[in-house]
């Protein structure tokens, strides 16, 4: 099978994973089962630049676009959320046979912590770039926010350090079994991340499917 056929297979069998879909889903939990506490979720808005990697030290890396923002569901009280901020910029003129056509900027992981009240919406707030060079310059030295919908600062993140962090935090069982189940079903991780796309994203990726 070629790759055309291959991402032709794909559309398919998501067109047939999405038809069943719940129109009620819009958002990605970040836990496993469905705790009491789940009604009362926290959402904590990410944008596409903001890449996050684990809550709770659950993964959730496992969603294929790039380039989506996402609101992630958390339970209320303590939770630890490990992220990066990453862009890319188009590269100007002739670029040589197979360099990439892109420049990537990647901070290293971040970690925040802090108290999720039930109900509430947090985002992240950082500095933007607004050009290639600040892009690299914040790459290398990044920093985010916690701030609730009405603006008030929550937390403020630090460089994650994955040793330092596995002494202090223990990780509850609901961690575990989620890190049990991250291999799980991936249609269904594809169904949750499609609902929170907007109508443009979901085009883009149907175009990108059948290139």
């Amino acid at each position: 099978m070629n790759i055309r056929q291959a991402r032709l297979a794909f559309a398919a069998l998501l067109a047939v994973g999405l038809a069943a879909c719940s129109s009620t889903m819009s958002r990605v939990e970040t836990w496993e089962g469905a705790p009491a506490s789940a009604a009362d979720a926290a959402v904590l808005k990410a944008p596409a630049a903001i890449k996050v990697a684990e809550v709770n030290g659950r993964s959730m890396t496992n969603y294929l676009m790039d380039d989506l923002a996402l609101d992630y569901a958390l339970l209320p009280g303590r939770n630890e959320v490990v992220f990066s901020h990453k862009t890319i910029w188009a590269k100007s003129g002739v670029v040589d046979n197979g360099e990439s056509k892109v420049h990537v900027y990647e901070s290293e992981p971040q970690v925040v912590t802090f108290d999720a009240k039930p109900g509430q919406v947090y985002e992240f707030q950082f500095a933007k770039a607004e050009n290639r060079g600040e892009a690299e310059a914040l790459s290398q030295d990044f920093s985010a926010l916690i701030v609730t919908g009405q603006g008030d600062e929550v937390a403020e993140s630090t460089l994650w350090e994955p040793e330092q962090d596995r002494e202090r935090t223990p990780i509850s069982s609901a961690a575990s079994a989620g890190d049990m189940g991250q291999s799980g079903n991936a249609l269904d991780r594809l169904k949750s991340v499609w609902a929170t796309a907007t109508d443009e994203e979901k085009k883009a990726f149907l175009r990108w499917a059948f290139e």
